[in-house]
């Protein structure tokens, strides 16, 4: 598009459309009962991310797209502080992304995953595959690691009693997945790679991510996963991955 503040402003108004939607379908099947209220939690945690992560080859080449796009996360998560603090009354919101129904729990996991996303969006954008790899091993490894551990998670970690081996390893596999794709559609456009040539992943430093990333969310901390995974992933990823 010749103009890029069109472009990035078309681009924000679809991201937020889009994002907007997947909160509200999710937020109406739990609240009317069609959907469990930890799986609508979960699936909003697994779907935001990446759908959000999909749209950002739609804005420009404009050192300020990141900005344009990064106000998609900070006006959800200006949303759930007003609901956590009680200033914004959304229950359709609570029940959604709630375990107890208590709007202060939006303060916690819901809070942090707003605020991880907005500053990956900011600080590293599609130039790098690091904050792409943190947002898509919070979103599609924790958020599945907590529904198939809650369904098939009957042998538990030894030294984490409410996590389980089916959990850790659904975590490990689609972190691997998550982050492969999402790599793989970035270099492949062009707007970075991970080691090899363009369209090329390389895949041990990934596998090595994955793995410390899966020993983080099995440690026995609750409600802080939205920070302690990405921080990992960033901070790993600085030291393995090519620059």
């Amino acid at each position: 598009m010749a103009n890029p503040l069109l472009q990035d402003g078309l681009a924000t108004l679809v991201t937020f459309v889009l994002a907007l939607s997947w909160l509200k379908l999710m937020d109406g099947l739990a609240y009317r009962g069609l959907l469990q209220q930890t799986l609508s939690r979960k699936l909003i945690h697994i779907g935001t991310g990446p759908l959000f992560i999909l749209c950002w080859p739609l804005f420009s080449d404009q050192g300020g797209a990141r900005y344009w796009a990064a106000l998609v996360p900070l006006t959800f998560t200006a949303k759930f502080l007003a609901i956590g603090l009680g200033w914004l009354v959304d229950a359709a919101a609570v029940q959604s992304m709630t375990r107890n129904n208590q709007p202060q729990e939006i303060l916690r996991g819901p809070l942090y995953y707003g605020v991880v996303m907005v500053i990956c969006t900011v600080l590293f954008w599609r130039q790098s595959p690091l904050g792409i790899l943190a947002l898509m091993m919070m979103c599609g490894g924790d958020g599945l690691a907590d529904i198939v551990g809650r369904r098939w998670g009957r042998h538990k970690l030894p030294f984490s009693p409410e996590k389980s081996w089916a959990g850790s390893t659904a975590m490990f596999v689609a972190s691997v997945l998550f982050g492969w794709g999402a790599l793989q559609l970035f270099s492949a456009l062009g707007y970075g790679q991970l080691g090899g040539g363009p369209g090329q992943v390389a895949i041990a430093p990934l596998l090595l991510i994955a793995a410390v990333a899966t020993l983080v969310e099995a440690l026995p901390f609750k409600d802080i996963d939205n920070l302690t995974l990405p921080l990992t992933v960033l901070v790993l990823g600085q030291m393995v991955l090519p620059g």
